[in-house]
Order: C-alpha cells, then sequence, then structure tokens
C-alpha cells in the first residue's frame, strides 16, 4: 500500500485526535489565530503546529501569516468527501438491515403458517376415547 493517504483518510486521520477535533469545533465559531486557539490546550508550540498541519493537510484547516500573527479558518469543503462516505455506508445498511427484516418475517410467516399445520397436543384425535 503506498505511503500516501487519499484525502478521506487524511481527514479521518484528522480527526481521529481530540485535540485537532477541538481545534475544528472552535473554528466553527469562526477564525483565530494560532495562538488563540492553542490557548485552552496544555502543550508547547511547536507540538500545536503539529497538529495544525495535520489539519492542513488534510484540508480541514487552512491559515494565512499577516506579520507574526498566523490566522486559520475552517475549509468545510473537505468533509464533503466524509460525507459522501457516511451516506453510502448508511444505504448499504439500510438495505442490509431491510432484506434482514424481509427474512424475519418470512421466517416468522413459516412458523405460523407449520403451527396452523400441525394439530395441538391439548386436542383429542376422533375415535381415541379413554
Amino acid at each position: 500500500m503506498a505511503n500516501q493517504l487519499t484525502r478521506l483518510d487524511q481527514v479521518f486521520a484528522a480527526l481521529a485526535d481530540p485535540t485537532r477535533r477541538a481545534i475544528v469545533m472552535r473554528l466553527c465559531a469562526g477564525e483565530a489565530s494560532v495562538g488563540e486557539l492553542a490557548d485552552p490546550f496544555d502543550m508547547a508550540l511547536p507540538s500545536f503546529m503539529k497538529h495544525i498541519q495535520v489539519l492542513e493537510t488534510s484540508g480541514l484547516l487552512m491559515s494565512e501569516k499577516s506579520g507574526r500573527v498566523r490566522t486559520c479558518r475552517l475549509s468545510p469543503d473537505a468533509l464533503l468527501g466524509a460525507e459522501d462516505w457516511f451516506q453510502r455506508q448508511r444505504a448499504i445498511w439500510e438495505a442490509r438491515l431491510d432484506r434482514f427484516e424481509a427474512y424475519v418475517m418470512k421466517l416468522k410467516k413459516e412458523k405460523e403458517r407449520a403451527a396452523v399445520k400441525r394439530p395441538s397436543r391439548t386436542t383429542k384425535r376422533k375415535g381415541s376415547e379413554r
């Protein structure tokens, strides 16, 4: 398998980390500087910048530097591939569950038919009196 991850793999890998998910959630409220984003986290800035880099590589985040300040904003189009993947998975599983439900209903009907055809054990047969 190639060392390069597909865009979808990069998005899922980026969102797998709770720190990066928190960054994405914060950016849902609007753009912010790296300093503002890093403030709630107890980590050195170089470590935090690695998270920013992963988010940028995945396409979830875009940043631009103006003077000494790097400002980040979300790029929600990166989630379209993940959204499409989830919709395809949902369709597959809904179809499977529909087929399973149909199969269970078929078994239930067959069981009911078999119960009607069999005489009950408590009923006496004609001509067999004690």
